[in-house]
């Protein structure tokens, strides 16, 4: 678990989410962290060592917290595989689609993950390695989940669940782009029709 005591350490981390899920990685300065905190730079280095380490620290906190959001959107509860699935691109729709702009309530839910993936894999090798844990932790719940699609029928049995979760993650990533560009969620509604196409009928 990546909980911490420190009630300061935690506003550092609360506030430079919030402030980095609305301008990015780059874009958010040190001071800006602070100011938003009400903590000196002092504080902050005493539980981080450079920006870059907070980022990483921020990232594997995040990531630690939607990978149990997502056990618990596909945890059995007497459903279909399947309808657990789509559940979950559901949730990444209504958490994603409002991809608007600065005038956006600072409270609205952004992926990380989506956020800052084209950003700092090229900047920042350990944050890059967070983030690669991070998907790949999401892809092997979501391969698990294929897996009893195929069982209880609600997916082809021919389906290959690690294949198909690779591509469907990637679809979906793919649309969180579009609809950054487009402003709307027309690509979320492609990403759901092309899911169900990818899942294929249901056999039971």
């Amino acid at each position: 678990m990546l909980a911490d005591a420190s009630p300061t350490r935690n506003q550092i981390l609360d506030c430079g989410e919030r402030l980095i899920s609305s301008k990015g990685f780059v874009g958010v300065g040190l001071a800006e962290i602070l100011a938003s905190a009400g903590v000196p730079k002092g504080s902050f280095y005493h539980y981080f060592s450079s920006k870059e380490r907070f980022g990483e620290v921020l990232l594997a906190r995040y990531i630690e917290r939607y990978l149990q959001q997502l056990d618990a959107l596909l945890r059995p509860d007497g459903t279909p595989a399947r309808a657990r699935l789509m559940r979950y691109w559901s949730y990444w729709n209504v958490t994603q689609c409002g991809v608007g702009d600065s005038t956006e309530p600072a409270s609205s839910p952004k992926c990380l993950i989506v956020k800052l993936s084209a950003e700092v894999a090229d900047i920042s090798e350990p944050m890059r390695k967070t983030l690669r844990e991070g998907t790949d932790g999401v892809q092997k719940r979501l391969a698990l989940c294929l897996e009893e699609a195929r069982l209880d029928g609600s997916v082809p049995a021919s389906l290959d669940a690690p294949s198909t979760a690779e591509t469907l993650y990637a679809l979906w990533l793919g649309a969180s782009l579009l609809s950054k560009l487009r402003r709307d969620g027309s690509a979320f509604d492609q990403a759901t029709r092309s899911t169900e196409l990818l899942l294929g009928p249901r056999t039971a």
